[in-house]
């Protein structure tokens, strides 16, 4: 496959969806990273006490896979208040990556959510954190209510490798569901 798609980062705050452009992008990355302010401590619940900022806008970075498929992608920040600014960036998407966190499943239901309502084909990474327990596929495809051909991967966000293995995860459903569409 040649050529060029626009791919959503989509998930919770704190999941690593900043992590994961940052570690795969080959340029360098477009982060609209803001210091986490009280007026937003009484609208955004503080996922850890170490972090102390949050997407406000995007992220964006670029990725080529196998020397011809650029892929562009576009991190939404994690926050239903900024709903709006993710359903504008959901326009155009071929897919999207949905980043999920073990530690706190339920925080993923809204972006899974919003991809099934804007009809936006999708899979589902892990990323797994140093201090989240493991679960099994058939467990974690319940738990986040997945339809069978829906792909679920595990990755660390901050390892370039097994990011890259989440986006071809992606990349294969995609021209798998292009396929059987024609």
């Amino acid at each position: 496959m040649a050529g060029a798609a626009k791919i959503l980062v989509v998930g919770p705050m704190g999941v690593g969806k900043t992590t994961l452009i940052g570690t795969v992008s080959e340029i360098k990355p477009l982060s609209t990273e803001a210091t986490m302010s009280q007026a937003g401590a009484r609208l955004d619940t503080k996922v850890r006490p170490s972090k102390t900022t949050t997407t406000v806008a995007l992220d964006f970075g670029r990725i080529t896979l196998g020397g011809e498929l650029v892929l562009y992608l576009f991190g939404t920040p994690g926050q239903q208040r900024f709903l709006p600014a993710w359903k504008d960036l959901a326009r155009g998407a071929l897919g999207a990556l949905a980043l999920v966190d073990t530690r706190d499943l339920e925080a993923s239901f809204d972006a899974i959510g919003h991809l099934e309502d804007l009809d936006v084909p999708f899979s589902v990474a892990v990323n797994a954190f140093p201090d989240s327990t493991p679960h099994n596929e058939d467990d974690l495809r319940s738990a986040l209510d997945l339809l069978p051909h829906t792909p679920l991967v595990i990755c660390d966000a901050r390892e370039h490798k097994s990011s890259v293995q989440a986006l071809i995860s992606l990349v294969s459903h995609l021209i798998e569901t292009l396929t059987e569409a024609s």
